[in-house]
């Protein structure tokens, strides 16, 4: 009987349900707008002294990128109309000054503030607490466990493994030479470079290039490398819970399991070979040492190694970034020489006198080739693979100009537009 009479006063009751719900809703609501709107006045007025361009209320300054090649090229037209720097607003409450003057750049990498919260945020659960993403004594432990990986003796086997991935992608071209078929040069470039740091860094001849575009670890890098940008360009994404529930939310976890699940093939593949080892030395009198033994055979100054997960994020961290970033670079050093073909000739030329007829660069005629090397130098600052990092502060920072910039502010410098400042 009690129960029945409980069960008709929730009868009763639940018609009225979604009133109390709506307002809920309404009430959190208004908390958040009122959370934002403060966070807005609170941003405003510590970058009073620094003017930019209007943005959106809600989306700020991130409809002005259209992602079709010219977005840091608008960056340059507002650095002319700001010399020092300027807010750039992803949001209406999350605001970056974007730097791009030498001696405001000198004043924040001067100062050992940490890397910011937003920008890098959105990446740590794909490539993990690395080198990237970490800061502070983590960075710092991590750095000095690593360092023995770019040792001038460790690095020399690799020049030939990279040759071998050159010839392969060169092989590819020689099919398009005679032709008037067109080809996405940063695809070939991309899955080289994957093929060398698999080779050079991991020991693992995957054959990527061979397969091309249908490599699903090249395929879910672009895939997680659009999906993040996007992310930083969309506000309500922002919020962990709504990309989690969204459409991209879901392709992006599963690109990232793609990727986890070959970082982790890799490293269990070497575990295994490893089992019988306890020394490097003796593994180095078998073969060259590569990144990953470095990595599992660390220890700092209490003999502590790095953790599975410390382990993961190295190995994913110099998996993206290792390939990644190199192509972007390598890809623009081509695009460079073919824009100015007198200085190609140059090249060739001097390239050709280092190599005496030989068909491989060994590490003994890096040397001989100043004139390329100077030019590889120059695309690079045209055209840097980084275009960009950032910085939170956590205390006063005044520049050169007598500008100051409050604690708590969020400070990127444009590697792209300060390559390019006019002085």
């Amino acid at each position: 009987m009690e129960l029945t009479e409980a069960f008709l006063k929730y009868q009763l009751l639940w018609p009225h349900m979604h009133y109390f719900f709506a307002t809920l809703c309404l009430v959190a609501f208004v908390y958040k707008f009122t959370a934002v709107f403060l966070r807005r006045k609170a941003v405003l007025r510590s970058l009073e002294a620094f003017p930019g361009p209007p943005g959106h209320f809600l989306f700020g300054n991130v409809l002005e990128f259209k992602q079709d090649g010219t977005d840091l090229f608008k960056g340059l037209k507002w650095g002319e109309l700001y010399p020092y720097a300027f807010p750039l607003w992803f949001g209406p409450s999350i605001c970056i000054l974007n730097i791009h003057h030498p001696d405001y750049v000198k004043t924040l990498l001067t100062s050992t503030e940490p890397k910011d919260d937003f920008a890098y945020k959105f990446i740590e659960s794909w490539i993990g607490n690395g080198l990237l993403v970490s800061k502070g004594q983590k960075w710092f432990r991590h750095r000095r466990l690593l360092t023995p990986g770019f040792h001038y003796d460790v690095l020399k086997p690799y020049v030939k493994l990279m040759s071998e991935s050159a010839k392969t992608m060169l092989d590819k071209w020689e099919k398009y030479a005679n032709t008037e078929e067109t080809f996405e040069v940063f695809e070939h470039v991309s899955l080289m470079t994957l093929d060398s740091i698999l080779k050079c860094a991991f020991s693992c001849n995957s054959n990527c290039q061979i397969e091309g575009g249908r490599n699903a670890y090249i395929k879910a890098v672009y895939e997680l490398s659009y999906l993040i940008n996007f992310r930083v360009r969309t506000f309500p994404y922002h919020s962990n819970l709504i990309f989690h529930l969204s459409p991209h939310g879901f392709r992006y976890r599963r690109a990232r399991k793609v990727a986890h699940s070959h970082t982790n093939e890799v490293i269990k593949k070497r575990k295994e070979a490893l089992k019988e080892e306890t020394e490097l030395g003796r593994i180095q009198t078998k073969r060259y040492l590569d990144f990953l033994d470095i990595l599992l055979f660390a220890r700092d100054e209490k003999q502590q190694g790095l953790s599975d997960e410390d382990l993961r994020a190295e190995v994913d961290t110099f998996m993206f970034e290792g390939h990644d970033t190199t192509a972007s670079g390598l890809s623009f050093i081509l695009y460079c020489l073919a824009c100015h073909p007198e200085h190609q000739k140059l090249c060739r030329d001097e390239v050709c006198e280092a190599l005496q007829g030989k068909d491989t660069m060994e590490w003994e005629d890096l040397h001989k080739i100043p004139y390329t090397t100077m030019c590889i130098k120059e695309s690079l600052r045209l055209y840097p693979p980084v275009p960009g990092i950032s910085r939170q502060i956590t205390k006063p920072m005044t520049f050169f100009d007598g500008r100051t910039l409050p604690a708590g502010s969020c400070v990127g410098v444009s590697v792209f537009a300060t390559h390019r400042k006019r002085l």
